[in-house]
């Protein structure tokens, strides 16, 4: 029985039971409109934007605001007033005047409150003021926002292509010529040469990581599979507008690189491909080796090639056919290898070949795991079963409509502690920490493509909100354009610098893009 067709009567059941218990409502302060606070005799103040010079206590989003959506700053001081002013950072008139909301909840001593302004519609660039505490950086207001975030964030990979020139026109001053095309050497057998040109660099060092490139491809593939009529054909990478989504395009420029990471003889995939010189060669035309042949690429690999195979089937049946094939003999060497059945990696890529192929040798070791009951203790901290749990309700072939039902129950809870942490946050946000932020965000947005939630739309837009200047700190760690991003303080390397948390942060930024 297909279980996607019965989800929605199971999503039904599971999830009024969870809303009894409060998944499904929101805090009072959030659930009214906020209107304009009314003018009082007290005219606002006559002010004129300055860039603030240390860290604000009005913090906005600085990439700005969807002009439908629900807007928030957060305030942070020991001294609030009761109202805040928004002007028009061109003509430093008024257009919003608002009443701050307390949150009952303090950072470092300090009280913090929120400011709704979701009613001021009118797009542009503006700023916040209030007595007291001062201006916020400025922020635009804007439908079509995260267009432009979206496109620069998935140009990062094209960016970080090796192996093939990047022109000026496309790349800007990323762009260079072809690099690392002569063949590599083998790590453990020197007079071995091998054709690894292509994928990502992922590191400073200009290594090409397989299984760290795989959960890359994998999240952008989830990107894809949640929301595909919202992925754009025009990026601006050389594949844009053959009528293939950009970020299937990018994914098979790293596929066919690990193509050739497949040992021929074995099926075995190799781990890595280092970048290995001296201080004074160029990097990009440095010698590489490539790393010994190890199970836990190998099924990294088989993994994202059956999912691509499923994804890609419509656009080019005789490439995917192929990624097909390669993932199968990539599987059959880890199992003859490895205890498929007790290894969680081996549960997940079996979910994947098993919607792939329908074929029962994956389907039962499927039926090995749920009849273990190891899903439901390992469901909320493990990522393989967690996802392998996801592909297998999203399946068209034949499965377990109890299994179903105890995954989506297992979601939902798992979704609830999310809703509850995000909730209980000053900030909004289920975490400080960037990977586990965009981790539950993964969840969320699941579950929302699942069964619609506003609050669940609301609370990933929220996130992307902290992540782009709405944190204690004022910091920007997704763009470097606005007037304090991560390229200001000690804080590290941004969002878009990491690759696998830049592709989680498409993940959740392609939920709510206009």
């Amino acid at each position: 029985m297909n279980c996607f067709r019965r989800l929605t009567a199971i999503v039904m059941s599971v999830s009024l039971a969870f809303m009894a218990v409060g998944c499904g409502s929101t805090k009072n302060t959030n659930n009214v409109k906020p209107e304009q606070e009314a003018q009082s005799s007290d005219p606002a103040p006559n002010v004129v934007y300055d860039v603030p010079t240390i860290v604000p206590s009005a913090l906005v989003d600085q990439n700005g605001y969807r002009t439908g959506a629900e807007k928030v700053v957060t305030f942070k001081g020991s001294d609030l007033p009761e109202l805040f002013y928004i002007y028009n950072l061109e003509t430093d008139e008024l257009a919003y005047t608002g009443q701050m909301r307390d949150t009952n909840y303090e950072e470092d001593g300090e009280e913090i409150k929120e400011g709704y302004f979701t009613d001021l519609v009118e797009d542009g660039t503006y700023y916040i003021y209030a007595d007291n505490i001062g201006s916020s950086y400025s922020f635009r207001i804007k439908n079509d926002l995260y267009g432009d975030i979206f496109r620069q964030a998935l140009r990062t990979y094209y960016t970080n292509r090796c192996g093939m020139s990047l022109s000026e026109e496309l790349a800007g001053e990323d762009a260079h010529a072809a690099c690392h095309t002569k063949e590599a050497h083998l790590q453990e057998d020197p007079d071995k040469t091998l054709d690894v040109s292509g994928g990502w660099h992922l590191n400073a060092e200009a290594d090409r990581e397989v299984e760290l490139g795989c959960k890359i491809a994998q999240n952008l593939l989830l990107a894809y599979e949640m929301k595909p009529e919202s992925i754009p054909d025009d990026t601006g990478i050389p594949e844009s507008g053959n009528g293939i989504p950009d970020i299937l395009d990018e994914v098979r420029y790293e596929i066919e690189w690990l193509m050739k990471m497949q040992d021929e003889r074995t099926g075995g995939v190799y781990g890595a491909a280092l970048t290995v010189r001296n201080e004074s060669e160029d990097l990009m035309q440095a010698q590489v080796e490539v790393t010994p042949v190890t199970m836990d690429a190998t099924i990294r690999f088989a993994t994202l090639l059956a999912e691509f195979s499923f994804l890609y089937q419509s656009y080019d049946s005789d490439f995917a056919t192929k990624c097909l094939k390669c993932a199968d003999r990539a599987y059959s060497l880890y199992a003859g290898t490895e205890n498929v059945r007790e290894k969680t990696e081996g549960f997940y890529a079996a979910a994947q070949l098993y919607r792939a192929t329908g074929s029962s040798d994956y389907e039962q070791v499927l039926t090995s795991y749920f009849e273990s009951g190891k899903y439901s203790s390992l469901f909320e901290e493990n990522e393989d079963i967690f996802l392998g749990c996801i592909t297998y309700i999203s399946t068209n072939q034949k499965v377990n409509v109890d299994i179903c039902s105890k995954i989506m129950k297992l979601l939902m809870k798992k979704t609830t502690s999310i809703v509850d942490a995000a909730r209980s946050s000053g900030f909004m946000v289920t975490s400080r920490d960037h990977a586990q932020l965009l981790d539950d965000m993964r969840t969320i947005t699941i579950t929302d493509h699942i069964i619609y939630n506003y609050e669940y739309t609301t609370i990933i837009e929220n996130h992307a909100h902290y992540l782009m200047g709405r944190n204690p700190e004022a910091v920007n760690y997704i763009t470097d354009t606005t007037e304090r991003t991560y390229l200001n303080t000690d804080e590290g390397m941004g969002i878009m610098n990491q690759p696998l948390l830049n592709a989680m942060f498409i993940f959740m930024l392609n939920v709510i893009k206009e």
